[in-house]
């Protein structure tokens, strides 16, 4: 998942980004209202961790303007302000969460896993599809109880994919997401197609995988 991290204190948000990305996310720092927003406005997130208390604005004003666009991305709010009127003006704006100051960072990373799992649809860690089931917490594929051996790029893309099963998905958007950044890759190169080959030639030892469709020149769609 990819994740958009918009705190003022330094520490804190390296503290943060090291550990959300030990535990497998893509993670992005910004520092302020207006960097937050130009880096909503050009990348995918799954999730925005936001504080409040900004140098060039309050965390509220990012948060509407979030909203307002429909996007699906989760936000939990992250903030010293723990009075009752703020955690319900924030709910009432559109955050999926609010944890207060100071926290554990184990308490944020099961409430943030638990608000894309919600947002998602699902209700339990496993996804299913067409018989194949991914483990997410864990980083494993199976199908009738035989794990399948994927590289964690090829976990991800095949996450992302059933994630948004139904909908084409662009080889520009899968670079976005499972390498961050979009600015700090090369999107012509073929890297995509070649984790996107490898994977189905796994999934294909185990069962026909004619649901897993590549859409010419623009990029792959799982259906169900």
């Amino acid at each position: 998942m990819n994740i958009l991290i918009v705190e003022d204190n330094r520490e804190l948000a390296v503290e943060v980004y090291d550990f959300l990305c030990n535990a497998g996310y893509i993670c992005k720092i910004t520092h302020t209202c207006a960097d937050a927003l130009e880096e909503f406005g050009s990348n995918d997130y799954d999730a925005m961790l936001l504080d409040l208390g900004l140098p060039d604005g309050d965390g509220f004003e990012v948060l509407q303007t979030v909203r307002k666009t429909k996007s699906k991305m989760a936000v939990i709010v992250l903030t010293a302000r723990g009075e009752l009127d703020d955690r319900i003006n924030g709910l009432h704006l559109g955050a999926d969460d609010y944890l207060t100051k100071p926290f554990a960072l184990t308490e944020l990373s099961a409430r943030l896993f638990a608000v894309i799992r919600r947002i998602h649809g699902f209700t339990l860690n496993n996804l299913t599809i067409n018989g194949f089931v991914l483990q997410l917490q864990d980083y494993k594929v199976s199908f009738n109880d035989n794990p399948i051996n994927l590289t964690k790029k090829e976990f991800d893309i095949f996450q992302y994919l059933v994630l948004n099963k139904n909908r084409v998905i662009t080889r520009l958007q899968l670079t976005e997401h499972i390498w961050g950044d979009i600015l700090e890759v090369n999107s012509d190169s073929n890297f995509i197609d070649v984790h996107v080959r490898n994977l189905r030639k796994k999934l294909d030892k185990h069962a026909p995988i004619d649901w897993f469709e590549t859409v010419r020149n623009v990029g792959y769609r799982i259906n169900e």
